[in-house]
């Protein structure tokens, strides 16, 4: 885990993952028990990036810079200021947690992993979200999974919500 600061602790939690890996359902869970203050990746998009995958469009990586940039900002905005927060992120390219996680020891890159099979029948089963199921194959030939140098707590996606929670919280010495 990359964490680092006086307490051994993180100051903030990246949570990572294809889309319906459950990213948003586990930050704001942990928002919750831990009191800090949570972000949806989703919400930092501007406007022409939804449109675009609203139309089934995937995004450039030109696209996402701006996002990303934003969602980089606010984790700053809370480290510079000495809080917490946990943001959800697909992050699925290593180049895209470099930005959002980058050298900051104090963040803390948690990667939900599950099979194509599990998280293909979760996004079937989703409502109104703006992300069609047939993205979730491109979401798998973009994802790079992180590695060991970047010190991700791995979670695998099959265990009941509250499990996962408890684990990472345990994991990360936060419960």
């Amino acid at each position: 885990m990359s964490v680092s600061n006086s307490n051994g602790k993180p100051a903030v939690i990246v949570v990572m993952g294809v889309a319906s890996s459950g990213k948003t359902s586990l930050g704001e869970r942990l928002a919750e028990r831990l009191g800090w203050p949570f972000r949806d990746a989703d919400s930092f998009h501007p406007p022409e990036n939804v449109a675009k995958m609203s139309s089934g469009t995937p995004l450039t990586d030109e696209d996402r810079k701006p996002w990303l940039a934003a969602i980089a900002a606010w984790i700053d905005g809370l480290r510079t200021t000495g809080g917490n927060g946990i943001v959800t992120c697909s992050a699925l390219k290593k180049a895209y947690r470099d930005v959002i996680v980058g050298d900051r020891p104090d963040v803390t890159l948690v990667y939900l992993r599950g099979s194509r099979e599990l998280i293909g029948q979760r996004m079937a089963a989703r409502q109104h979200h703006f992300m069609p199921p047939a993205l979730l194959d491109s979401q798998f030939a973009t994802l790079e999974e992180p590695g060991a140098d970047e010190k991700p707590l791995v979670v695998q996606v099959e265990a009941s919500k509250e499990a996962i929670v408890d684990q990472v919280l345990r994991e990360l010495r936060l419960g």
